[in-house]
């Protein structure tokens, strides 16, 4: 294929001559001439012009191409033939960007007022934990980057045009407006342009328009009734940039090059639209807001009971500090960063690249997959489904271009109607896996049926895929699992051909038997067929094509058309004439059914997606009737409803029906991103796949785009948050599945740190206003902070996922991460570490020295915390079970912060440090029998409420039954 060289030069391939059933465009061209001037490009109206109008416009004579001199100036005043890049930000910002939150704001104030009051040492830890922050953000958006880029492919590297009388391979960027461009099958296009030959042309528009199948295409101008622009899907006299031909020949004038295309309208909506901040940047911007808030609050309260104690201005500024050192969880960002950089690499293994480490937990907060259908549901390989042929009705097992699968009878032992060719239901294909009958060797009358599909054909099947038309290549992997081998084609050479137009509805190709007679093949619309047909092959063998034949024949096309299938029927004759320009009096031997089947993973994706609460919604350009029979075996529920009807609809009327949709068919790409911002609206955390760059504007206007990395078009990617390398749609489930787990692993340490936090505030404060001194200094503050915002935590953000996790809801899109229920929480564990820290305090005051009572009060603080890592383990059911056991790195951390708490208070080179005394035995024994509680309070406290939802299920459910409701895909 032309794409694929890499040098440009003279093309040696011989020009094909025009054949009966093409379009062209004559070589006199009275309006072109190479010396008129060049006038505005007609890219906005070329497809409703006539080819030579086009071609006058941009003076060029067809037949000879632009002169070089021609191509450099226009060049010069167009420039070059690629998108261009969206607007990157400097990576000096990209790092400082790490930074951009109120918590990091008011932990680099807290390290400001340290190092201003000489606190030096609490202000290069607060720093350094901020950098390492930043830096793992920082680096983990770099290396999804590189991963991107190394998914990245070139546009077309490579155009076959003709200029200067001659046909050359030039580099694509390279070609300007007025460029004739030669396209054969396979070959990608390299700009958009009015085509002026179209041989048997159909091309492949999924990338842009949505469209499943090949569009066939004329050197006709397209009309329109009014002013308004005709959808690029049904402009059928143009070929687009980042397009296909799917079959036949075609010479296009270039009308519109790099960011004037199509592609490049929509790149450009790209540069200038902006993203929705993740739902986690709103939490974590929420939460240090509300932070700041509580820190002013405890520090300002402290200050004002302290002066009126007369306290020394030095010693109440660094308490001061110390307060707002411990009222701000400084640890939160690197575990927040480390557990969503973790979560990253886990599913980079599983098939997906994420851009933006906080896109994981957005699309693990997703109540809403808008999924495109081409190449994301499907396996965009067009898959014959069902056959009548030789009068019986038969199913057909595999999927897409693979030769491996079966055709199955189902007319014969299930009583069906030998005329009804429907494609069965799931329940009776499951039930025909074991017992229907299954051809290893197909009868010689199923081999016949199907021979026209076999040698009426242009595709065919490379390992490395599909050269020519999709449904050609269904058709001709029907055949080989009918027992009609590869090599029938060689063995059977054409002599002559009919080449399908979408006038005539049909092909026809010639074959000379070995008697010389010569036996047409021929494909097409049904209807178009039986207009030529006198007989029809049945289980009796040839009969005459009677009105009864006739109804019988149409009433299995329509059946077939009734599920969604593309038909085809294939007929068969013998003539003596060598070469006829139509053909009469065929026989109709057969009739296909095909479909661009589902994902093997689809469907269980779907339903896995939906029982976690997610509803799937497709959005495709495909016809409703196709959509909706793809939606209908995926399990995708709600109504149907079309891009016209959408068009209908004012901000109220789809507000009001958006969330009862499940499929939006015949769709433009502005349609997918009005649905999202419906969706959006309404309150939903809106999660867009797709592949082509007609998705491109939707995945940048959702909270979380995601791209296929392998069928994906360059701008698709550039626009998406995630990126697939396995185009698995099951992918996203997992990533769902991986996000809740990290919302919840964030909600677990923000307990647990806030927790501690409030202990440590209310510790202080409780001392100030009872008049005691403060039982723990700024540095051992500073330690229970360093000590627990460090590995515990972070160990607490690799949690396994819990075992409800895809069987529950998503959270709430406005819910906060510090709701009611968890401040709650978070103040009773807090309360409870207080009271018992301040008991050991005063109690070990009365029986032992000043030195040893702080001691024993930093112990119970620091015991607290062991206690209270457990504690925060999820929400509900109670604290103490085997699933404490589950974290294996957690009980290490724990561990190792035991060890380290015994060295800060045993070993006299660390006394000197942290201010500690030896405590004996039973002195710890007291630290951890106190902080046991906060254990056994949280555990009391859940058991108490699990009870009492036990006992009001029944009214509950009561109260609830009936208000659920079924959807159905139906035609509004």
């Amino acid at each position: 294929m032309p794409e694929q060289q890499s040098t440009a030069g003279k093309d040696t391939r011989p020009e094909r001559q025009p054949t009966a059933g093409s379009h062209t465009l004559s070589e006199q061209t009275p309006a072109a001439h190479h010396a008129l001037p060049v006038r505005t490009p007609p890219q906005a109206d070329a497809y409703r012009r006539d080819a030579a109008e086009v071609a006058g416009l941009l003076a060029v004579v067809p037949a000879r191409g632009l002169s070089t001199a021609d191509a450099e100036q226009r060049a010069a005043a167009w420039g070059t033939n690629v998108l261009a890049e969206p607007v990157r930000r400097p990576q000096w910002l990209r790092l400082l960007d790490q930074f951009r939150s109120w918590l990091i704001g008011i932990l680099l104030a807290a390290a400001v007022v340290a190092g201003i009051i000489g606190e030096i040492k609490d202000a290069l830890v607060i720093t350094v934990v901020l950098l390492i922050n930043a830096a793992i953000g920082y680096l983990q958006e770099r290396r999804a980057e590189r991963s991107l880029e190394a998914l990245r492919q070139m546009l077309v590297p490579t155009a076959r045009v003709r200029r200067d009388s001659q046909v050359k391979v030039i580099q694509a960027d390279a070609l300007v407006p007025g460029d004739i461009v030669l396209l054969e099958a396979g070959d990608r296009v390299p700009a958009d342009g009015r085509l002026v030959v179209a041989e048997s042309v159909e091309a492949a528009e999924a990338a842009l328009t949505g469209e499943s199948q090949p569009v066939a295409k004329t050197t006709a101008p397209t009309e329109s009734d009014g002013a308004e622009p005709v959808p690029v899907a049904e402009r059928t006299g143009m070929l687009f940039m980042n397009t296909a031909l799917a079959r036949g020949r075609a010479e296009m004038i270039v009308t519109a090059t790099g960011m004037r295309t199509e592609v490049g309208a929509i790149a450009e909506a790209l540069r200038t639209g902006a993203e929705p901040p993740s739902p986690l940047q709103v939490q974590m911007d929420s939460l240090g807001r509300r932070l700041a808030l509580v820190s002013g609050i405890a520090v300002a309260a402290y200050t004002l009971v302290a002066l009126l104690r007369g306290e020394e201005l030095a010693d109440l500024a660094l308490r001061a500090v110390a307060l707002a050192v411990a009222a701000i969880p400084e640890g939160l960002p690197a575990v927040l960063a480390l557990t969503l950089a973790l979560g990253v690499h886990r599913m980079a293994r599983r098939g997906a690249i994420v851009k933006r480490l906080a896109s994981v937990e957005a699309l693990g907060s997703a109540t809403v997959v808008c999924s495109d259908k081409t190449g994301t549901l499907t396996l965009n390989q067009m898959t014959t489904r069902a056959l009548w042929a030789a009068g019986r009705a038969y199913e057909v097992t595999g999927e897409g271009y693979e030769t491996v699968g079966a055709v199955r009878l189902t007319d014969e032992r299930h009583g069906r109607d030998p005329h009804d060719a429907a494609l069965p239901d799931a329940a009776t294909r499951d039930m025909r896996q074991h017992d229907a009958p299954v051809y290893d060797a197909a009868p010689p009358a199923l081999r016949d049926a199907v021979l026209p599909f076999a040698l009426c054909n242009d595709a065919r099947i490379t390992p490395d895929g599909v050269i020519g038309d999709p449904t050609e290549a269904a058709l001709a992997v029907l055949a080989a699992k009918a027992g009609l081998d590869a090599g029938l084609r060689d063995r059977t050479p054409r002599t002559g051909e009919i080449p399908f137009d979408s006038d005539a509805k049909y092909m026809a190709t010639f074959h000379t038997d070995a008697d010389g007679r010569v036996r047409v093949h021929a494909k097409g619309a049904v209807d178009a067929l039986l207009d030529r047909c006198t007989h029809v092959l049945t289980a009796q063998g040839r009969v005459p094509l009677d009105a009864e034949r006739r109804r019988e024949v149409t009433h299995v096309a329509r059946g077939m058309g009734g599920q969604g299938l593309r038909v085809l029927g294939a007929a068969t004759a013998t003539t003596d004439r060598p070469n006829p320009q139509e053909v009469t009096g065929l026989t109709l031997t057969a009739i296909a059914g095909i479909a661009d089947p589902p994902r093997p993973q689809a469907r269980d994706a779907v339903a896995l997606a939906q029982a976690a609460g997610v509803t799937v919604k497709m959005i495709t350009g495909d016809h409703a009737d196709t959509a909706a029979a793809i939606a209908r075996e995926i399990g995708i529920t709600g109504d149907v409803v079309t891009g016209t009807e959408l068009v209908r609809m004012n901000e109220r009327e789809l507000a009001d029906r958006i969330e009862d949709i499940g499929v939006f068919a015949r769709v433009a790409p502005e349609h997918k991103v009005t649905v999202v911002r419906a969706l959006s609206a309404k309150g939903h955390i809106v999660a867009m796949t797709g592949d082509g760059v007609n998705d491109a504007a939707a995945l940048r206007a959702a909270h979380i785009g995601v791209a296929m990395g392998i069928t994906g078009t360059d701008v698709a990617k550039e626009a998406a948050d995630m990126v697939l390398t396995d185009d698995d749609f099951s992918t996203i489930v997992r990533a769902v599945r991986e996000g809740r787990s990290i919302y919840d692993n964030i909600v677990t340490f923000v307990r647990f740190q806030l927790s501690t936090n409030i202990g440590a505030i209310l510790t202080l404060l409780a001392t100030v206003l009872a008049g005691l001194p403060a039982p723990m200094s700024a540095i051992q503050l500073l330690w229970v902070n360093i000590i627990m915002d460090g590995p515990p935590a972070m160990a607490l953000g690799i949690d396994p996922p819990r075992d409800n996790v895809m069987r529950r809801p998503p959270h709430p899109p406005g819910e906060r991460i510090l709701n009611a229920r968890r401040l709650t929480a978070i103040t009773r564990s807090g309360a409870v570490m207080a009271a018992g820290t301040l008991a050991v305090f005063a109690g070990a005051r009365h029986l032992t020295d000043p030195a040893t009572a702080a001691t024993m009060a930093f112990t119970t603080f620091v015991l607290f915390q062991l206690c209270n890592a457990l504690t925060a383990r999820g929400e509900d059911g109670p604290v103490l079970g085997r699933h404490q056991l589950r974290n294996r790195t957690l009980w290490i951390c724990l561990a190792a912060v035991l060890i380290l708490q015994v060295v800060a208070v045993q070993v006299p080179m660390a006394q000197g440090v942290f201010d500690t005394v030896s405590l004996s035995p039973a002195q710890w024994a007291i630290c951890l029998g106190t902080a046991s509680t906060v254990l056994l309070t949280e555990h009391a406290w859940r058991v108490g409420r699990q009870h009492g939802r036990s006992a009001d299920a029944p009214r509950r459910a009561s109260r609830g039954r009936g208000s659920r409701r079924r959807w159905s895909i139906s035609r509004p």
